[in-house]
């Protein structure tokens, strides 16, 4: 992890919260998600800010979960630079069920409300305070 530019205290904070990364194979976990991180335009810092304050994140599938969440991101309007953002300061979107994250953004996209910001905070609302703010 040091290799991906985060510190000291990052690398602390990811294993307290997430002690399982230690398990981790480079070859089959950490390697593609960096590189896939990366390659959305994420340079060292934010790659190791995405990971320090969600560390599961390297835990999640990159075929199953990161990438069809970032695509479907993208068909609903957001740039690269936008999703590279997002994943910087709000990984744990990527945590969120397909069906979650379909049904907000779709609602958000139909009011002209989806942005960043607007998406973080629905996302972070309970169903019942979703649907009253929303629906």
């Amino acid at each position: 992890m040091a290799g991906l530019g985060m510190d000291g205290s990052q690398i602390a904070k990811a294993i307290a919260s997430h002690p399982h990364i230690l398990t981790y194979s480079v070859d089959a976990n950490l390697q593609p998600s960096v590189q896939w991180m990366a390659g959305l335009g994420m340079d060292g810092s934010q790659i190791a800010k995405a990971i320090s304050s969600f560390p599961q994140i390297l835990s999640l599938s990159l075929e199953a979960n990161l990438k069809p969440k970032a695509q479907l991101l993208r068909e609903r309007g957001f740039t690269k630079a936008e999703l590279a953002s997002t994943l910087t300061t709000f990984p744990r979107l990527f945590s969120y069920s397909s069906e979650r994250l379909v049904h907000r953004t779709t609602l958000l996209q139909t009011q002209g409300l989806l942005t960043e910001t607007s998406l973080r905070s629905a996302m972070l609302l309970t169903d019942a305070k979703f649907a009253a703010r929303f629906e």
